[in-house]
């Protein structure tokens, strides 16, 4: 299975980095792992509705550029699904045993993710109705995804 995971802005903050580049590396005897950094769009602190709809659109045509035509696509969305550990395990489990070997998690920048990546998504994730940093999501779902790898080869983890 090749994972990739797509995000708009630089990563700064080593503790983050470290973070994501443990859980990178223990994730390699399972799966091979992309990450991909697209540019975040510069913008004023105060934008109207119609600036930020400009630049999720701009972010999201960088996202959309990145994601393979072949991929299954999940985005992170305050609004999407929420599963278990155990689920998002069954739920990888289940879609490389029916061949969909390239998954793409998309993770949006501060203003969220445009309509026309959500549409590409094949399903859309929520860890939590709060909202968290979304380079912090990184770190999170790096390791939520370590830990479903754990779950599919029956080894131990952290309950």
């Amino acid at each position: 299975m090749n994972i990739s995971i797509v995000t708009v802005g630089k990563l700064k903050e080593k503790y983050l980095k470290s973070g994501i580049e443990e859980y990178t590396k223990r994730l390699g005897s399972y799966s091979k792992i992309n990450e991909i950094e697209v540019a975040d769009e510069k913008a004023p602190e105060q934008l109207s509705d119609a600036d930020m709809e400009i630049v999720k659109k701009k972010e999201g045509e960088r996202i959309l550029a990145k994601i393979p035509a072949d991929a299954y696509v999940i985005a992170l969305a305050i609004d999407g699904k929420m599963k278990t550990s155990e689920g998002l395990a069954k739920d990888l489990e289940s879609l490389m045993t029916y061949g969909r070997s390239k998954i793409v998690f998309v993770i949006g920048g501060s203003l969220g993710l445009h309509d026309e990546v959500l549409k590409r998504a094949d399903e859309k994730l929520s860890f939590s109705k709060m909202t968290f940093p979304h380079q912090l999501m990184k770190l999170i779902l790096v390791e939520q995804v370590y830990r479903a790898f754990r779950i599919m080869k029956g080894e131990p983890y952290h309950k």
